[in-house]
């Protein structure tokens, strides 16, 4: 039996105890206490709350995951704060190869997995959603034989991780029947279970998982699902603002919760004869507490008539449009009732326009939580601190492998971008790919907190990066931008360098690019008009990078990017050199090298040593001496370079190959 059940043997057992122990209370009133805690596991989720980890695994394909986004220590800093569960929404169907075997890219099961391990290290649920959902699209009639094809890959891939993982077959299924629906939902728990009867699988009815529908759900056979539902009532204030709704909500700001008469705001003209206005004029019944606790216990009593676990997956109120206190003030009565009817739930979401941190913020853990949020979610509240931004005194990566932390990749939508491309990474295991973007299309890397490079200009620091391009006449843009504040005159000021056949060779070789940032030019700033330069850019307010088709269309030419990073450390002064003038007397071996590499030195003095990667930075140090050894077992694959130097200065670089 899973984690979650059917309770109906358990009535057989309570009348067998009390015939045994009727002549002994105690042993009853002890029976009976066991038989009331299976009977509410029974009835509850084997977690209590977590969150939605929205716009992660939520994108096209697998290639455009920007895993960097969150780690192990996010999932921790949400542990910290109460949590127990995360609901991690997919879009599972663009994670495949498409029609006709919808193959699971193993790209993204690789992510997958890490993000498995940080739940199963910490001891936290991980719900698994499909969330291939267009809010504008009803549902596919034919989608079960997409579901029964993903879920039994991903069954199957998972079968033997803990229960701690996690299946939910469809997000918000809709404009769909409900008996379609339902009879789609059986098949693919069919599918998931002649693989893997161990884990649980949460189900859902149609119509967005609404409440209302839970009770045309069947009768399922399987003891191991949990019913999920969702709660965004009253809807005209949770959603006040949204865009996505059909007609628009953007107009409509300043519902109060409750209803309150003299605090109603005028409503919209442009939306006047829509079901919002139909809503808006029943507020005054709907926008009551205990209105929200009505409806939601037509969830309640779902479970009680099906001896069911039920959970409520998502609920929250948008962000731009709705006041502080009275969004606050919802989630407090709704989050209050849902443990009071012993309900899990998971808030939508963490980052994003429904989470919980403050709205303007970079969403930084230690000083953007919103806290009265929290006390409002019961969540435990961390210390929090004004944030000002400092001058960056050492360099970082932006692109190696992933795209670094606290930075966030987005792309131009025409064209392809992969920065996940493992054809021919220039080291490790990855390089960014980029072909058919249109003129003015980029790649960008948002710093998110922006970042003061001023320190780092003065000091001679560098964008370095490779680069390799298969088209002779390939040129583009690599820029910087600043903030664009609400200062008339703050305009997102550019500055760049252009690069072309002056700086690389396009012959389909990796080439290296040292970029000193106070080389770059100054460009001009473009809010909707374009400004010429006026010497108004600021290196103290950095905002992103980008890489930019400026000069024109790329065409069907091929770019790859990799080890982007600015530093300090030119790599041609380690890599443009495999071997000097000088040689020591000294054996190296094995050359390839496997794990350990081996010194046998006849030098009568002891010599300084740096491994270095290509680069230049310095991964071990030391001295060598007579017999001796590196351990390069935890480095990737790839060519690295030894540097030595005796006490008279004097030095050989020798090129190490890591097989």
């Amino acid at each position: 039996m899973g984690p979650v059940s059917s309770i109906g043997p358990f009535h057989i057992f309570l009348v067998q105890d009390y015939q045994y122990n009727r002549a002994n209370m105690k042993p009853l009133l002890s029976s009976i206490m066991v038989f009331f805690c299976l009977m509410l596991g029974a009835q509850t989720a084997p977690f209590s709350k977590g969150v939605n980890l929205t716009n992660w695994f939520q994108v096209v394909s697998a290639n455009q995951i920007q895993f960097s986004k969150y780690t192990q220590k996010d999932f921790e800093n949400i542990q910290s704060l109460g949590c127990d569960v995360i609901r991690l929404p997919i879009n599972l169907h663009a994670m495949t190869n498409g029609a006709p075997n919808y193959t699971l890219d193993p790209l993204f099961l690789t992510f997958l997995d890490m993000a498995a391990d940080w739940a199963e290290d910490l001891g936290i649920y991980l719900i698994l959603d499909n969330h291939t959902f267009d809010p504008a699209a009803n549902t596919d009639p034919n989608i079960g034989s997409i579901l029964k094809k993903v879920w039994l890959q991903m069954a199957t891939h998972f079968k033997d991780r803990s229960t701690l993982i996690m299946y939910e077959v469809l997000n918000e299924p809709h404009g769909i029947s409900d008996v379609l629906w339902n009879n789609i939902q059986q098949e693919v728990i069919e599918v998931i279970r002649s693989v893997d009867d161990t884990h649980t699988i949460v189900v859902g009815p149609a119509s967005w998982n609404s409440y209302n529908n839970l009770a045309a759900m069947p009768v399922y056979d399987d003891d191991n699902l949990l019913y999920t539902f969702h709660f965004y009532d009253p809807f005209v204030f949770t959603h006040q603002g949204a865009s996505w709704v059909s007609p628009s909500m953007e107009p409509l700001a300043n519902v109060p919760f409750p209803y309150a008469s003299g605090n109603m705001p005028s409503f919209p003209a442009s939306l006047n004869g829509s079901w919002i206005q139909s809503n808006f004029n029943n507020y005054s019944s709907d926008g009551t507490v205990n209105k929200v606790k009505q409806l939601i216990d037509i969830a309640v009593s779902f479970r009680e008539s099906r001896n069911v676990p039920i959970y409520c997956g998502e609920f929250g109120v948008y962000i731009p449009n709705s006041q502080p206190t009275d969004r606050v003030f919802w989630y407090d009565q709704v989050r209050q009732y849902l443990e009071e009817k012993s309900i899990a739930w998971t808030i939508w979401d963490y980052h994003g326009g429904f989470g919980i941190f403050e709205e303007g913020g970079n969403g930084l853990f230690e000083h953007d939580l919103n806290t009265d949020l929290l006390a409002a979610l019961g969540m435990n509240t961390p210390e929090q601190s004004p944030f000002s931004i400092r001058p960056d005194s050492v360099g970082f990566f932006i692109y190696s492998d992933f795209v670094g932390e606290q930075i966030f990749s987005e792309g131009s939508s025409e064209g392809q971008i992969d920065f996940y491309n493992d054809l021919t990474p220039n080291n490790d295991n990855y390089s960014l790919f980029w072909t058919g973007a249109n003129q003015y299309q980029s790649i960008g890397f948002d710093f998110r907190p922006n970042r003061d490079l001023s320190y780092l200009v003065a000091n001679d620091f560098a964008l370095d990066l490779f680069v390799k391009g298969d088209r002779p006449g390939t040129s583009f843009d690599i820029r910087f931008l600043d903030t664009d504040s609400d200062i008339p005159e703050d305009l997102p000021w550019r500055i760049r360098v252009t690069i072309s056949d002056n700086q690389v060779d396009w012959n389909d070789d990796w080439q290296h690019l040292h970029l000193k940032l106070r080389d770059f030019v100054e460009h001009g700033a473009w809010n909707g008009t374009w400004h010429n330069p006026i010497g108004a850019f600021d290196w103290a307010t950095i905002d992103r990078l980008e890489i930019v088709a400026e000069q024109g269309a790329l065409g069907e030419a091929k770019l790859w990017f990799d080890n982007i990073q600015i530093t300090d450390v030119d790599p041609t002064e380690v890599n443009s050199v495999e071997e000097t003038a000088f040689h020591f007397p000294i054996s190296i071996f094995p050359n390839p090298v496997d794990k350990l590499l081996f010194f046998e030195s006849q030098h009568s003095e002891a010599l300084q040593f740096q491994l270095r990667n290509l680069l230049g930075r310095v991964l071990e140090s030391g001295t060598l001496g007579g017999s001796s050894s590196i351990d390069m077992s935890s480095l990737p694959a790839g060519h690295y370079f030894l540097q030595l130097r005796d006490e008279h200065g004097r030095q050989e670089l020798r090129k190490i190959i890591r097989q």
